[in-house]
């Protein structure tokens, strides 16, 4: 799977061109706040939401960022792998 990042999204296309997964944040100081993750029907139950939020925290650890999340799902994942 091609994850494409970017300063405050990290995003996958389908070969039409359609996001069909994505998670956004937005940074404050040296924190950045996970605040929206979106899943396309067609991909829901196969683990991408996880996937997405694992990619976006590994993302701001390596610009030395603090995570939070207000996206109640990227939050969940927080409490239960971080």
């Amino acid at each position: 799977m091609n994850f494409i990042k970017e300063k405050d999204r990290i995003y996958i296309k389908n070969d039409n061109d359609k996001v069909i997964a994505e998670i956004n944040f937005k940074k404050e100081g040296d924190v950045y706040d996970i605040y929206h993750t979106f899943v396309d029907e067609s991909l829901r139950g196969k683990g991408i939401a996880f996937r997405l939020v694992k990619e976006a925290v590994n993302y701001i650890k390596k610009k030395n960022g603090k995570v939070t999340a207000s996206c109640s799902y990227a939050n969940k994942w927080l409490g239960k792998n971080e």
